[in-house]
């Protein structure tokens, strides 16, 4: 199983910028999968989930209408549009996969598979 992050760099406060998750070693369809981010001090958590089988999208509150989780599912990728960022933003985003924790329970969950994360830094 293969979870390999891509997309993060140095953005200015109010720039975008669309990380990808490109996905390998399970049936894609069959899964949750989520965007984490850790900033430095603080504690691990979720951004944004999807249920690949129905499309249903989850997000953090504070991330409503400023980002985006889609998937490929040809491609088995997921990715997430960040719009609008903000320096709280910055943090290392991961994404991971789980067929348990479905619906908004993603968000809080620990994922089975994980990749190894790419940073995001928002200047002001």
């Amino acid at each position: 199983v293969q979870l390999v992050e891509s997309g993060g760099g140095l953005v200015q406060t109010g720039g975008s910028l669309r990380l990808s998750c490109a996905t390998s070693g399970f049936t894609f369809d069959d899964y949750a999968i989520g965007w984490f981010r850790q900033a430095p001090g603080k504690e691990r958590e979720g951004v944004s989930c999807i249920t690949i089988s129905d499309g249903s999208t989850y997000y953090k509150d504070s991330v409503k209408g400023r980002f985006t989780i889609s998937s490929d599912n040809a491609k088995n990728t997921v990715y997430l549009q960040m719009d609008n960022v903000k320096p709280d933003d910055t943090a290392v985003y991961y994404c991971a996969a789980d067929n348990y924790f479905f619906g908004r329970s993603c968000l809080a969950g620990y994922l089975e598979f994980r990749g190894q994360g790419t940073l995001v830094t928002v200047s002001s």
